[in-house]
């Protein structure tokens, strides 16, 4: 009897072990919030792991960008890693799909650079700006700067587009000289410059390179026409501008020679421009003057150029005798070499298809007041 005791005994205890351990392992396995599908391969069943997928962040990124860190709060407290306010900010909630699987959340964050001249009541470049003497707006609302160059070295994607036309070529007034000197000047090994005409239509004689002697030869080849297709040529050049890359905060001209006068139907000075703003072309305009004095001068073509370098944060040259060619050429590569460069990451908005408007200040209200300000004045959202 005593031996059967001991043997029930044991037999009790296995059996409340094996409760215990089950009772263990069924309290280790979380509850599903959602029922778990079920997959199958071949002949066996398994269960299927809900996984989320990662987050992938797509950022436009300059080798000068830096991280802003955002202030503390309820994500961002001790222990927590901080994420740049351009990340962060950004950054949707999706929900999760009918399978369990949360998906693949894109963010890209846009960097919008601004080229900015600041001069002296004289029109004299003035150097030795820092990034917190800037203040930069997008619609009003102020940005994080998050990008600062001091005369910048970002790259060059230029076009040089000359007036065919006979009041232009035939008339002497365009030394070669002097586009050679530019090209010489202006290129580094970074940079590229295309060659286009215009006359009675638009033609590339140059695509883009780095070989200032392509230019030059071309240069010696200018053909002649009668009309002066004036818009047709912004639109083109900045169309071509357009494909350039964008990388290292790379800076798009258009550098046009011609006395102004548009005498070709298709394009017009409103969709000129706003192909040129799409690209974020600058344009500077070299105003050949025929005749100073001459009484059927066309003011309105001059006009016209003046306007267009005002409205893409360009500038404009008189040139009346030819040898003032080389200066205009001159003033136009140290205008480009003496540009500040600021960045912010674009807010996120809905319906990204609009213009928008970048104002640019200085800090200081005495300086502000004194120094004067060129640049763009806004950007398609599509295009930055």
């Amino acid at each position: 009897m005593k031996g059967a005791g001991a043997m029930l005994a044991a037999a009790l205890g296995l059996a409340l072990n094996c409760a215990q351990v089950a009772a263990q392992e069924t309290q280790a396995q979380p509850t599903p919030l959602s029922p778990t599908p079920v997959q199958t391969t071949g002949s066996q069943t398994t269960p299927s792991q809900a996984v989320a997928a990662p987050v992938e962040r797509r950022q436009v990124s300059h080798p000068n960008a830096v991280s802003t860190e955002p202030v503390d709060g309820p994500l961002t407290g001790a222990g927590s890693p901080k994420q740049p306010v351009e990340q962060q900010s950004a950054q949707p909630v999706e929900a999760p799909r009918a399978n369990g699987d949360a998906g693949t959340i894109r963010v890209e964050t846009r960097l919008v650079n601004v080229a900015v001249n600041v001069v002296d009541s004289h029109g004299a470049p003035v150097g030795g700006l820092e990034r917190q003497d800037f203040k930069i707006f997008e619609d009003g609302a102020p940005q994080t700067i998050a990008v600062f160059e001091r005369e910048t070295t970002s790259p060059l994607s230029i076009v040089l587009a000359i007036d065919e036309s006979e009041t232009v070529v035939t008339s002497d007034r365009l030394e070669r000289e002097a586009a050679k000197h530019f090209m010489s000047a202006i290129l580094r090994p970074q940079d590229e410059i295309a060659l286009m005409g215009f006359a009675d239509t638009v033609r590339e004689a140059v695509p883009f390179t780095n070989q200032a002697k392509r230019i030059d030869e071309a240069l010696g080849e200018l053909r002649h026409g009668d009309e002066t297709a004036l818009y047709n040529a912004v639109y083109l050049a900045s169309e071509r501008l357009a494909t350039t890359s964008e990388a290292d905060g790379r800076r798009r001209v258009l550098v046009l020679i011609s006395d102004g006068g548009n005498s070709v139907s298709g394009t017009s000075y409103a969709q000129a421009v706003e192909a040129a703003r799409r690209a974020g072309a600058i344009i500077y305009s070299i105003v050949i003057v025929p005749i100073a004095a001459d009484a059927g001068r066309n003011t309105g073509g001059e006009h016209t150029l003046i306007q267009m370098s005002e409205d893409t944060g360009g500038k404009y040259y008189y040139v009346v005798d030819p040898k003032d060619l080389e200066p205009a050429f001159l003033h136009i590569s140290d205008d480009l070499r003496t540009q500040y460069l600021l960045g912010y990451y674009a807010p996120q908005q809905d319906g990204d298809s609009g213009f928008r408007r970048i104002k640019v200040s200085l800090s200081d209200a005495a300086l502000n007041a004194k120094y004067n300000l060129r640049y763009r004045p806004g950007y398609y959202a599509e295009t930055r």
